[in-house]
């Protein structure tokens, strides 16, 4: 066994293309042709030759990503702010609220989370009791939870002087069931869930604020169109 160990081990070293993924408990050294295990006991050292350029290293845990701000919503509420100079506005309370994995689908929440975004939170949930949608319970309850949440930890002094600055339905996990039919054929469920993500922040909604239309965008792109500059024009 430790003949046939030392062989293969000089076939893999011979090898002009080896790529080497060391594990917890050996290495695995992969050829073009053919995989090899080795035993913890014969680990590749750096003094050959062949495998000074190996890369014999325990991989590390990949940290989790988050680029967009959306998986530590909450955690956006425990941020210190730096201190103000005399005499420059003081900053708004904002109140960081989520409910994550709802049983709802994310694009019909997502006419719901456009309606409410930069109302203030009295017309807010005025609106959306008038409304007979499980999304919009869901919302509603998400607003009131942030309202109190304004009061009691982040020192706001009246409720009513809150408006909602973002208001963001995001998909959540979603899963796959069978459903048995007759005659032996079945099919597919598509179980989905929505996450709904709402920032509050102290005082007036800010006059004019609405989403830009199609119109709007298509402005938008024709103005960035002239802006072009051909290079090595006249």
């Amino acid at each position: 066994a430790a003949s046939l160990t030392r062989g293969l081990q000089r076939l893999v070293l011979s090898s002009p293309n080896v790529a080497v993924a060391t594990r917890l408990q050996g290495t695995a050294v992969i050829n073009r042709t053919a995989a090899v295990w080795l035993p913890p006991g014969c680990l590749l050292t750096r003094q050959h030759p062949s495998a000074c350029c190996l890369h014999t290293t325990v991989p590390s845990a990949r940290a989790e990503r988050d680029e967009d701000g959306k998986r530590h919503w909450e955690g956006q509420n425990r941020r210190v702010l730096p201190p103000q100079a005399p005499g420059e506005p003081r900053n708004p309370a904002s109140v960081w609220v989520s409910r994550r994995n709802f049983k709802y689908s994310h694009h019909k929440l997502w006419y719901i989370a456009t309606m409410v975004r930069g109302m203030s939170i009295d017309e807010a949930l005025a609106q959306l009791s008038a409304i007979p949608k499980k999304g919009a319970r869901l919302v509603e309850e998400v607003l009131l939870e942030g309202q109190e949440m304004a009061v009691k930890e982040c020192n706001v002094e009246y409720k009513s002087n809150l408006w909602v600055a973002e208001s963001i339905a995001a998909k959540g996990r979603h899963t796959k069931a069978i459903r048995y039919h007759g005659r032996g054929h079945f099919g597919i469920m598509h179980c989905g869930y929505c996450h709904y993500l709402v920032r509050l922040e102290e005082g007036p909604p800010p006059p004019g604020r609405r989403d830009p239309t199609g119109f709007d965008k298509a402005k938008e792109y024709m103005d960035r169109l002239k802006m072009r500059t051909i290079q090595h024009g006249l």
